[in-house]
């Protein structure tokens, strides 16, 4: 890692960080497999040492197939993401005449990084909340609750915008799937293993040329032990990582927001009036690790939590973003003008006099609203 200085090399660590979290999840993958192997090997082991040469010599058939499962349970993911999202969520898309200052401030932070405008919805909730969803920067999605809208002042709702613009930016929703799928894919078969352990399945050993003696019994036991602790290290491990890599990218994007905005106030404004908020009702686990904090994942053990404290999130922006320690009433009156330094380091508000930016603006029709034509051939 490099030395940590300020903002940006902020960033970069916090990026090199999720690259390394995410790297150890074909690792696991490997564990997971070799798992598997050992229990096949242990059906045929003459002794340990044989079964353990033998579930080797199985990985190269064994890795391409955990792949291909992965492969598929990716795809099946990938198509249905925001579908499933917008279904447990509640969340209704709103258009620039229904939430107009909303609309603008997003249009304005998107512009300013050359993004394409993202679907807006808001869910009708009291709760203060929001989280950024999509699986390309092309077709993201930001939701906001009517309890944020109405918590926050507008410095304090454009740097939340701006913080869920660069969760589109850095494609996190798309490293969530991709953590979830191989996290997923770990558990299923550890539950599965354990499963067939408990039913006495595995008990069964040896059955092969080894016969029913002490020491292939004792061999095959073994490698059943052996494969359980490593499939168990594996699940372990792959919460860990996600839950790492979750609260790495939180990191990530406050600084983000503060890049975005100029405005580390406002972000460190906006993660105070989240304090002591409950976690949104009917949400399920993998969904909550997608939202601006999540009251119940950000407690308990710190490394199966999906979000890091918030004090720690202000204190990460005091160090290396500036944001100040504010008094009540300076934060009660967040919604007051920002600075001139800060109004300077600001993009313009496009005009409506001018066409829209083709990168940013929505075309005529919103695409989430474009309906998909029938299959070309082939």
């Amino acid at each position: 890692m490099l030395p940590t200085h300020g903002l940006r090399t902020h960033i970069w660590n916090t990026g090199l960080r999720s690259v390394l979290l995410l790297a150890g999840f074909p690792v696991l993958l490997a564990l997971i497999t070799w798992s598997v192997a050992l229990l096949f090997a242990a059906a045929e082991a003459v002794d340990f040492q044989q079964g353990l040469r033998n579930s080797i010599s199985l990985l190269p058939a064994a890795i391409p197939v955990a792949l291909l499962i992965s492969a598929i349970w990716f795809a099946i993911a990938w198509f249905s993401n925001q579908w499933i999202i917008d279904m447990i969520s509640g969340a209704r898309p709103v258009t620039r005449d229904q939430e107009p200052a909303l609309w603008n401030m997003t249009e304005e932070l998107a512009i300013s990084r050359g993004m394409r405008m993202p679907r807006l919805a808001v869910i009708e909730t009291e709760a203060r909340n929001a989280f950024a969803s999509g699986l390309t920067r092309d077709k993201g999605a930001v939701t906001v609750t009517r309890g944020l809208m109405q918590a926050l002042g507008p410095r304090e709702l454009r740097a939340v915008v701006a913080h869920e613009l660069t969760h589109i930016r850095n494609g996190d929703a798309r490293l969530g799937v991709v953590a979830a799928v191989f996290a997923g894919v770990i558990t299923t078969v550890g539950e599965v293993m354990w499963r067939g352990m408990r039913l006495g399945r595995l008990r069964r050993l040896p059955r092969g040329t080894g016969g029913g003696d002490g020491k292939s019994r004792g061999g095959a036991m073994l490698l059943v032990m052996l494969a359980l602790g490593i499939a168990a290290l594996a699940w372990v491990l792959s919460i860990v990582l996600r839950m790492a890599l979750s609260r790495n990218r939180e990191y990530l994007a406050d600084a983000g927001a503060v890049e975005m905005t100029a405005d580390p106030d406002a972000m460190a404004g906006a993660l105070r009036k989240l304090v002591g908020q409950e976690a949104m009702e009917g949400l399920p686990g993998q969904m909550r690790a997608l939202l601006l904090h999540d009251g119940a994942n950000s407690l308990g053990p710190a490394w199966f939590a999906t979000h890091p404290p918030i004090e720690k999130r202000i204190e990460a922006l005091q160090r290396y973003a500036g944001a100040r320690d504010l008094p009540e009433r300076e934060l009660r009156e967040m919604g007051a003008p920002a600075p001139d330094a800060t109004v300077i380091m600001r993009p313009e508000a496009p005009s409506t006099a001018a066409p829209h930016s083709p990168a940013s603006s929505p075309p005529a029709i919103p695409w989430w609203r474009i309906r998909p034509g029938p299959p070309g051939p082939g």
